[in-house]
């Protein structure tokens, strides 16, 4: 053989080898199939009595100056905190959450701008009430010293634990009870547990009950007592949930 093709030769093995080393280090490193695992995602459910509230109270005033306004509705306000306290609910419990003082309009003539009639001064403090018992005569008491308005009354439990476990229990045993029956269903059996999630986002959220007694239609009830107009609440019961995800491997049966 001529020496000009040994040499050619000799430089075209080597490549060869090269390229295919690459390839066998790739086939070598290849991850292992996943094992078979069932999943399941269940609620859980409980219930508990609420035994505190929040309670919204607003005062309203007006007058043909927005410090008039404002002054009026201190004064008033000040009365309706104080018989809130009378009635049972310490100073740290109540808080202001809205405070507005603003204009009002007489209806605009046409071509003209409108012009200013007044007022309105508004307070809103959310008051927390820490006995069921005693909500209604909250709400009196406020009605009673000068309130125009109560917002809203959202009832809730302080404490929930012991009815989220129950809820967390329940939902782990519905996802087990789910998945054997998935499992048996594929010809095989559940194995070790994989994983377990809980949901943090299933928490009890207050009930809010709507109030319709205002500042005026307590003072059309004449000289009726307190106790005579006290205003029913009902606590009834807050749903507690719990969601849960969980996985299991799955154990093929016999072939």
């Amino acid at each position: 053989m001529p020496s000009f093709v040994r040499t050619r030769l000799s430089h075209v093995i080597p490549a060869i080898v090269a390229l295919s080393a690459p390839t066998l280090a790739i086939a070598q490193s290849a991850p292992a199939p996943t094992p078979p695992y069932i999943a399941a995602t269940a609620v859980g459910e409980s219930r508990v009595s609420p035994d505190r509230a929040l309670v919204q109270v607003t005062v309203e005033s007006r007058s043909e100056t927005a410090a008039g306004a404002g002054a009026a509705n201190r004064t008033k306000q000040e009365r309706v905190i104080e018989a809130v306290k009378a009635a049972g609910v310490a100073a740290p419990q109540i808080r202001t959450v809205g405070y507005r003082v603003s204009p009002e309009y007489a209806q605009p003539e046409r071509g003209k701008a409108p012009r200013v009639t007044g007022y309105l001064a508004g307070n809103t403090v959310q008051v927390e009430v820490r006995s069921i018992d005693i909500v209604g005569k909250v709400i009196d008491a406020a009605l009673g010293a000068g309130a125009t308005n109560i917002g809203s009354v959202g009832l809730y439990a302080s404490n929930t634990e012991a009815a989220r476990l129950e809820a967390v229990q329940q939902a782990v045993t519905k996802a087990r009870s789910e998945a054997e029956g998935a499992a048996t269903a594929a010809g095989g059996s559940l194995g070790t547990l994989i994983e377990l999630t809980i949901d943090p986002g299933a928490i009890p959220r207050p009930m809010l009950q709507q109030v319709v007694a205002t500042g005026a239609e307590f003072a059309m009830s004449g000289d009726m007592s307190m106790r005579a107009m006290s205003t029913p609440v009902e606590p009834g019961e807050s749903l507690v949930m719990a969601v849960v995800r969980v996985r299991w491997q799955f154990v093929p049966g016999p072939r």
